[in-house]
């Protein structure tokens, strides 16, 4: 079941094409609840002009560029970003590397904005693209990780197979391309792409511009976590890698849902 509590130290061969499968993510009453906000964000974006719409877009580009970036250490205050991403203006203090995160953010974010049917279907080599685009002149490999990762804070070792790590991203695109409900989409997209850590870095990156790019193919409401405390936001994701429980990350999801169609649509 999704919510045992046993820890697991390795990846769980049968979580992706057996357990999630069959099941549903969202309780009636949660699925209730991101249906009404959904038809909020609907009736919202009907009435915004194309100016209304894109500034809006904007609004949480630098929002979401600065949370995601934040969650992984970087620096950078909400206002030195929007600096940064409006004027490219960099912060006095901050690393060259910090800069280049956040600005790489901003250039997927537009990418995924841009061209919202890439993502109409989930592939490999799209999620690769996205990947490409956030660690851009930062000195990390492109490719599908050949190599043994650890993760800090916990037990929970990954795959170190490149055919391995290949099949698990392969099942998890033919999981997600299968499910109908939107919400589960996004959100499988978010705790699996992190499960598998298919890159040497920027994985939990990839995963929130990725699951954003699935939310804005079905005309649903973006996430930006703006309100996510980072330490929440790993412990939500080491409970999922250790016991496959998504109680937690599913909570952020859903609160993070409803403070997006209210705060930016």
């Amino acid at each position: 079941m999704i919510n045992q509590r046993d820890i697991k130290e390795t990846f769980n061969f049968q979580l992706i094409p057996e357990i999630l499968e069959d099941i549903s993510l969202f309780a009636d009453n949660e699925q209730e609840h991101l249906n009404i906000f959904q038809r909020k964000f609907i009736k919202n974006i009907s009435q915004l002009s194309e100016l209304g719409y894109k500034k809006e877009f904007e609004r949480f580009a630098i929002d979401l560029s600065w949370k995601s970036s934040q969650i992984e250490g970087n620096t950078y205050s909400l206002l030195e970003t929007e600096r940064l991403l409006k004027e490219k203006e960099t912060a006095v203090g901050k690393t060259k590397e910090e800069a280049i995160m956040l600005l790489n953010h901003k250039e997927a974010i537009d990418f995924i904005v841009e061209n919202p049917d890439f993502f109409s279907t989930i592939s490999i080599s799209k999620i690769e693209d996205i990947h490409g685009l956030l660690i851009k002149d930062l000195g990390v490999d492109k490719n599908i990780r050949k190599r043994r990762l650890g993760i800090s804070g916990t037990n929970y070792k990954p795959l170190d197979n490149e055919f391995q790590i290949k099949e698990a991203l392969l099942s998890m695109c033919k999981l997600i391309n299968k499910k109908e409900n939107v919400f589960e989409k996004a959100l499988l997209l978010l705790v699996l792409i992190s499960y598998i850590q298919p890159f040497v870095d920027g994985n939990k990156r990839t995963a929130r511009i990725v699951s954003n790019a699935a939310l804005i193919n079905h005309k649903h409401c973006p996430l930006s976590f703006r309100t996510v405390d980072s330490v929440d936001y790993k412990k939500a994701m080491l409970l999922f890698y250790e016991q496959n429980n998504i109680w937690a990350f599913k909570k952020i999801f859903i609160d993070q849902y409803q403070f997006a169609v209210d705060t930016y649509f």
